[in-house]
């Protein structure tokens, strides 16, 4: 009998580990998953650490830290580790463990569930099924296991609110799916690795994220960079369409000669955002806008985020955003 696969398994609270209380739903400790997880010991060895427990809408960057840290800290000695989190910000922390552990050296796994374990129809044992395929598969990299599908962790978006198929992969191949052939990996999906597995887990809570909508008053830009926010994400119109061109064009330009990296991408869940397409967009990349190109917000978000929080000046920052890390992006 071949030897089983050891899996780390971190818990952070989240709908998989909650239960009734007289207020709604409370997280609880991994003890709620004892009874999953003494058939998972089956085939796999399997190491319980509570890392945290919280509704993930109580999930800071300073909680993404942690999560990171601890990974990569307890990694040694394990075949893949998966965390459980809650599903509301899962797609946010996913993203921005991927940029904090750049070139992991095993799989990392996030999956939670929208019905409690101790819900009889809960969709918890069967998320939690294929994140332990998939954290013994012997591909590294951070993922998010949902409804027997495996998504790269910087291209899951949350897109249902109770539904089961609650995430998607957007704009890019599932990483893996599970079907009567078992767990089916698409290698050509897995992000390319080029060096040792490290921990850069800084990260500036200094960027806003901003839905453009009609008739948006160009002085918020002004105001975000006098709070003192040294980034800015903004989900524009379509390809990139901006709807502040006269005046809003002066604030963008204030912010850009004053260090703030401004990052577009689109309201439109899947395509991408092309700034070259329109002339509003090509007047926003004379003056230094950064193009998102075909990253989630979260993705977005995250990884500017992180180069700041990295201390990268905006030259360095516009750079690496025409680079994937870690397939977040189609370049």
């Amino acid at each position: 009998m071949t030897d089983k696969k050891k899996i780390l398994l971190l818990t952070t609270g989240g709908t998989i580990a909650s239960v009734p209380g007289g207020e709604g739903l409370v997280p609880h400790r991994s003890g709620v998953m004892e009874r999953e997880l003494e058939q998972l010991r089956t085939y796999y060895s399997i190491t319980v650490q509570d890392v945290m427990c919280l509704d993930s809408s109580n999930i800071r960057p300073e909680e993404w830290q942690l999560i990171a840290r601890t990974v990569f800290e307890q990694r040694q000695g394990y075949d893949g580790i998966v965390i459980s989190h809650g599903t509301d910000t899962m797609a946010y922390t996913a993203s921005a463990t991927t940029f904090m552990l750049p070139d992991i050296d095993l799989p990392v796994v996030f999956t939670g569930s929208q019905l409690p374990l101790t819900d009889m129809l809960s969709d918890g044992p069967d998320n939690l099924r294929t994140a332990f395929a998939m954290a013994a598969s012997g591909y590294p990299g951070v993922f998010l296991a949902f409804d027997r599908k495996v998504m790269l962790g910087c291209r899951a978006v949350k897109v249902r609110a109770s539904g089961f198929s609650a995430f998607e992969s957007v704009n890019a191949r599932y990483a893996a799916l599970v079907s009567n052939l078992g767990l089916v990996v698409d290698p050509q999906v897995l992000p390319k690795f080029q060096g040792q597995s490290r921990l850069c887990p800084n990260i500036s809570r200094e960027v806003f994220l901003l839905k453009l909508t009609p008739g948006l008053n160009p002085a918020v830009f002004d105001m975000l960079a006098a709070m003192g926010y040294k980034g800015i994400v903004i989900e524009a119109f379509g390809l990139g369409g901006m709807n502040v061109l006269h005046r809003g064009l002066r604030g963008i330009r204030r912010c850009v000669e004053d260090g703030v990296s401004i990052v577009v991408t689109t309201q439109c869940l899947y395509d991408s955002a092309n700034l070259e397409v329109y002339q509003v967009g090509n007047k926003l990349l004379e003056l230094g806008v950064i193009q998102g190109r075909d990253m989630t917000s979260e993705a977005a978000m995250t990884k500017l985020m992180w180069a700041i929080g990295q201390g990268m000046e905006p030259n360095q920052i516009e750079a690496i955003f025409g680079k994937s890390l870690a397939g977040e992006v189609t370049v």
